[in-house]
């Protein structure tokens, strides 16, 4: 039983490994890639290949060793904030333009007086955007929260939406309010603490 399964167990392995190669997140990459070294060292040691065994074992080990580094380092995170004027901006948005479209379908961004609008940085390097407007007076209304690829850890949002609260608070802001059409923006901000009230639209009081 066990000889017909072992195969399987190999190229589910490979599998996993070749996914986390295509992830664009050094974290994502370190999780998969970790759990797909496991299996193939597991996989070596089941059919005698002990160099398999062991090279894909120490594999398991640098994935934990970074995994440790990345959970355990402390990012300073700072705010940039930027205005209609800006010459970076739009130049921004353009090289990021596709991930944009497939992140958030049919952006524009138009900015007003009421724009609320930042570059948010991680250790002095830009790490996201993010766009909203005032409405109401009261609401904070996200236009757009991108997180450049490596850095989709969800850290951005817990800045934006916890650490920056007050500051939200002190400029008359009672809740954020999103929108869209992407169920993995959607599951973003569920983690983050919203609520959906209707359809592709969900609030956060702060």
């Amino acid at each position: 039983m066990l000889t017909n399964i072992l195969p399987w167990i190999g190229y589910t392995a490979s599998v996993i490994i070749v996914l986390s190669m295509m992830m664009n997140s050094i974290v994502k990459f370190r999780w998969i890639n970790l759990f797909g070294a496991l299996l193939f060292s597991t996989y070596g040691f089941l059919i005698g290949a002990i160099p398999v065994g062991i090279l894909n074992g120490i594999i398991v080990l640098v994935d934990i060793y970074y995994l440790i580094l990345v959970y355990s380092k402390k990012e300073e995170f700072e705010i940039l904030e930027i205005n209609a004027n800006s010459k970076y901006l739009p130049l921004f948005l353009k090289f990021h333009q596709a991930r944009i479209e497939k992140y958030c379908p049919g952006f524009s961004f138009e900015p007003t007086e009421n724009t609320v609008s930042f570059f948010i940085l991680r250790n002095m390097s830009i790490a996201g955007l993010f766009l909203a407007h005032r409405e109401n007076e009261t609401i904070l209304n996200v236009e757009l929260d991108y997180v450049l690829p490596e850095y989709k850890d969800f850290k951005n949002g817990k800045y934006v939406y916890f650490t920056l609260r007050n500051k939200f608070i002190e400029a008359g802001f009672t809740s954020v309010k999103a929108q869209g059409n992407n169920q993995n923006y959607f599951k973003y901000l569920k983690k983050l603490g919203f609520t959906e009230i209707k359809t592709g639209v969900f609030t956060k009081e702060l």
